[in-house]
């Protein structure tokens, strides 16, 4: 007999006597006593259709759209807050979910409900869910911040300081001394939710910590508190080191000539990691930590006058620091979430009339220019986000339409999700520019992969018509269609969720 023949036969042998050997065996004996049943779970069930859409979500199969497991943490949410339960059959596969992945794990988890806990006490592979849930009670979240792993000890932190600021903090300061550093600068960084006055002396202990990095996002978090103590240190420095002159026609500027030990405690570097002059170095981090409102009330000026304003070395009047100010200022706006002087600084939304970048097209940040305050390339998007929410996306559309696809990638990324239809209809009129441009949309990957999560469903039509006029075969013509499939399924999937939030 031939080698393959005879593998052959011992495969099937093999398989025979496995399936001898599983006919044989008998059930287990049931247990003396049954276990309790699960707590009875109040919310409504999930409609039908919904729960067929979790199936295809929770197997990740294709059905033409694009990738599932990114619309999944998209179905999660949304299922959870109209407070549905799933069936019980899809339980199990929700845990494994929340196992394998963090960031859907505590929708994952508050959607199974009473049953997932219920099985998580019989499966040690879902025990995470018990500490996930257990925060509910006093002694279940201590059992948490005590013998938890450290993701699940911050996530418990990061939830109970959005909840209630002052018991984060107290927990935090019960165990302080006992954590380790890194451990420290990550708990810590947890307290910028809701940030305020009432940490401030812990922050300010934390300015003398053993650990550089603790100290640093300590000086931070202060720097963020304009009516801190180290705010109000900060505002005497930045007046040393910027005056109006006489005649209020310009800045003038004498950088901090050394970083002093109180400088150093407030979280100013001694050397410039960043490759920037000391000078520049140490007059930035002093304005970036100043308090916005010092500039305003000590030179009674708006932030539009002083953005307007030169600046130059107050000891030869030839070193122009006007680029500097104005970084540092942003990085205080961000900061200190000063909406008034994010908005002055990033300048009012870009113009419909001006002509269109097309791909490839030089960055409009590159350089330093009076109506973006002179940033660097990512601060708009930061400045940004300080803006509500709409504004946000008014801004970001009027930069499309303006510039087009190039640079976009960081404001879309800024701005609220779903998108606003303005704000889809001028990303799927950049799109349609991009291609008639002759740009390969793997230029433009970045964007694309946003735009199937965050765009909203109802452009479906815009884009498929896209998908129709372009020409066949090609790449946007299967981006196109991919896209539009894609916004389909979600379309169909939140659909399929809406109607009436349930009770709980």
């Amino acid at each position: 007999m031939a080698g393959p023949d005879q593998a052959t036969a011992l495969l099937e042998q093999a398989a025979l006597a496995t399936v001898r050997r599983r006919a044989g065996l008998l059930p287990l004996p049931a247990p003396a006593e049954l276990p309790e049943p699960a707590a009875w779970d109040p919310r409504p069930e999930l409609p039908d259709a919904a729960a067929r859409r979790l199936t295809v979500l929770l197997a990740g199969r294709s059905v033409g759209p694009a990738n599932l497991a990114e619309l999944l943490p998209q179905w999660l949410a949304e299922a959870r807050s109209r407070g549905y339960r799933p069936p019980a059959a899809l339980v199990p596969g929700l845990l494994e979910a929340a196992r394998a992945r963090n960031e859907v794990r505590a929708d994952a988890v508050a959607l199974a409900g009473p049953l997932g806990r219920w099985l998580a006490e019989r499966n040690p592979q879902w025990r995470f869910v018990l500490r996930t849930t257990a925060a509910e009670s006093p002694t279940d979240a201590d059992r948490i911040w005590q013998d938890g792993l450290f993701a699940e000890r911050v996530t418990h932190l990061t939830r109970l300081r959005r909840r209630d600021p002052a018991a984060a903090l107290a927990l935090l300061s019960g165990s302080w001394a006992r954590e380790r550093a890194e451990d420290r600068l990550l708990f810590l960084d947890a307290l910028q939710e809701g940030l305020s006055l009432a940490d401030e002396p812990f922050l300010e202990a934390a300015l003398d910590d053993r650990s550089k990095s603790v100290r640093a996002t300590a000086a931070e978090l202060l720097a963020g508190l304009p009516a801190s103590a180290l705010g109000r240190r900060m505002a005497g420095r930045a007046l040393a080191a910027v005056e109006l002159a006489p005649d209020g026609s310009r800045l003038l500027v004498t950088p901090p000539g050394e970083v002093t030990a109180a400088m150093r405690r407030d979280g100013v570097a001694p050397d410039s990691p960043t490759g920037r002059g000391e000078q520049a170095w140490r007059l930035g981090e002093v304005l970036a930590a100043t308090p916005l409102d010092t500039w305003t009330e000590t030179f009674d000026l708006t932030p539009a006058q002083l953005l307007a304003l030169p600046a130059a070395d107050a000891a030869d009047g030839g070193t122009l620091w006007r680029e500097e100010l104005h970084e540092a200022w942003a990085r205080a706006a961000v900061r200190q979430r000063d909406t008034g002087w994010a908005r002055v600084l990033l300048g009012p939304p870009p113009r419909a009339d001006r002509p269109v970048r097309g791909a490839g097209a030089p960055s409009p940040w590159g350089s330093p220019r009076p109506e973006a305050g002179g940033l660097r390339p990512g601060g708009p998007s930061r400045l940004l986000a300080v803006l509500p929410p709409a504004e946000r996306a008014g801004w970001t559309a009027a930069f499309l339409r303006s510039h087009g696809l190039g640079d976009a990638f960081q404001l879309l990324g800024a701005c609220a999700t779903p998108w606003t239809p303005p704000l889809s209809t001028a990303v799927v009129a950049a799109l349609e520019r991009a291609a008639a441009s002759g740009a390969y949309p793997w230029s433009h990957s970045g964007v694309l992969g946003l735009t199937e999560r965050s765009l909203a469903p109802a452009t479906a039509p815009a884009v498929a018509a896209l998908a129709a006029d372009a020409a066949p075969d090609t790449a946007w013509a299967e981006t196109f269609d991919r896209l539009a499939r894609t916004l389909r399924f979600r379309a169909a999937m939140l659909a399929e969720l809406a109607g009436p939030a349930a009770p709980g």
